[in-house]
């Protein structure tokens, strides 16, 4: 819910509902109908508010209700004997309809959702019930206000102990990881008491424990601890949140776990972004290579383009293109043959903007104040692909865009790329992307004046 949205209760908008019937004649379809234009004209958010006519069909009645009532019964004897199979049943049900519809989420939040099931996992002790009620917590603190209340309710150390108490259980570590990203996306003060809370030890000990099989949402967690995303506070801290994880010892967890290999694609994507979240400083970038870091991405570089995989070809790039950032690491880079297994991987995907504007960065970044690199780059294709890329793909404007920013570094400190570049035809290509993408016109007016062309401006 916005700071600036107005709020109405359930009861009120019920009020306003039976006005419409009873004081305006309308039939009980149309004065629904109304109340709810009504309200959103006057700038009221009716999110989690359940939409029915009184008299005719209730709270009650709504899907989302009838597991939150009867998990609130249960829950009033729940040091007591219980139907563990039902509970289990209803906190399935509650995550299967939240997940279905955002606006269900809504409503259980609205109707307390949030601190009954962070009750229900401060209270049992099974580890099956355990897992429905984490993941069915998962779903319903989805923004701002849902992740308040879940502070609110000591969510944070409750989830925190559950962990820590069942960290063989790799369903029940999946599950309040699961929360750990849910919880902290967008909200700095639950990120701080995640990192006060020692949830990067904890990482730490799921990944030696469970080095076949962590979990993937370990790597969100990791990825969303480290994301600078709430827009509510003017300086985030997560910049030395990722030096103590690299510290720690969590960038070298996560390069064994590139290179032990990962069940799925998605892990490997996960794991690769978590990677480059905990990458914020040139002393981690040069530790992830000594580590092994840069020949575990170069495999799954390789093997993205054998198998045509083109989200890891995005995912391995950005976290090179990260990497790159240290002078020491473009050596390495080069070195290990890197401009020419991206141009190889560039046209594997040469149909595919967004593989290649990810190609384009990385040797854009290595060719940055390193004329040597640029050399190299371009006896290794990377004009041609510029080339043939800008003319195959022209409405691809950010792809266009990259590939002006990754001229400009080929040719700022080499004269003769400039010659190649424009005897091949590169400067029509750029005024064109320029005229048409918006976008592109401070990187192609760029691009051409480090072309040495005295009308880049034009």
């Amino acid at each position: 819910m916005s700071s600036k949205s107005r709020a109405i209760s359930q009861q009120a908008f019920e009020s306003l509902v039976t006005e419409n019937i009873e004081d305006l004649g309308m039939d009980p379809d149309e004065a629904l109908e109304d109340a709810v234009q009504t309200l959103t004209l006057q700038g009221v958010d009716l999110s989690g508010i359940i939409k029915c006519i009184p008299g005719v069909n209730g709270v009650g009645d709504h899907p989302i209700m009838q597991p939150l009532d009867k998990l609130r019964e249960i829950s009033k004897a729940i040091n007591e004997t219980i139907n563990l199979e039902e509970l289990i049943e209803l906190l399935n049900k509650l995550y299967d309809l939240s997940t279905e519809a955002p606006e269900n989420a809504s409503i259980a939040i609205r109707n307390g959702g949030v601190e009954l099931v962070i009750s229900i996992c401060s209270n049992i002790r099974s580890e099956k019930p355990l897992i429905s009620a984490l993941k069915a917590l998962s779903s319903i603190i989805p923004d701002v206000q849902s992740t308040e209340t879940f502070r609110q309710s000591d969510g944070p150390k409750i989830v925190m102990d559950i962990l820590n108490n069942h960290h063989q259980n790799i369903d029940i570590l999946d599950g309040g990881l699961s929360v750990i990203a849910a919880a902290a996306t967008c909200n700095e003060v639950l990120k701080e008491q995640f990192v006060d809370l020692k949830v990067d030890e904890l990482f730490l000990q799921i990944m030696g424990e469970h080095s076949k099989d962590t979990p993937q949402s370990l790597y969100d967690a990791i990825r969303v601890l480290l994301t600078p995303d709430d827009n509510r506070v003017v300086a985030s801290q997560v910049f030395g949140y990722a030096r103590r994880f690299a510290k720690l010892g969590i960038a070298n967890a996560l390069i064994g776990a590139l290179q032990g290999g990962q069940r799925s694609s998605s892990s490997l994507i996960s794991a690769c972004i978590a990677l480059k979240a905990v990458a914020v400083n040139d002393e981690i970038c040069r530790s992830i290579s000594e580590n092994g870091g840069i020949d575990a991405i170069f495999q799954f570089i390789d093997g993205s383009g054998e198998y045509n995989n083109k989200a890891v070809a995005r995912a391995c790039c950005s976290l090179l293109s990260k990497l790159a950032g240290s002078d020491d690491n473009k050596t390495a880079i080069v070195q290990k043959g890197g401009l020419d297994r991206l141009i190889k991987l560039s046209s594997r995907f040469s149909d595919d903007p967004s593989v290649l504007q990810e190609v384009m960065s990385t040797i854009g970044i290595l060719s940055l104040r390193s004329p040597e690199n640029a050399a190299r780059a371009v006896e290794a294709g990377a004009g041609d692909l510029a080339i043939q890329s800008m003319q195959k793909l022209p409405a691809a404007y950010q792809m266009q865009r990259q590939s002006c920013l990754m001229i400009r570094n080929l040719v700022a400190r080499n004269p003769e790329n400039r010659t190649i570049l424009l005897n091949n035809g590169i400067e029509k290509l750029i005024r064109k992307a320029k005229g048409s993408h918006q976008s592109c016109k401070d990187a192609a007016t760029a691009a051409l004046r480090d072309l040495g062309l005295d009308d880049y401006n034009a």
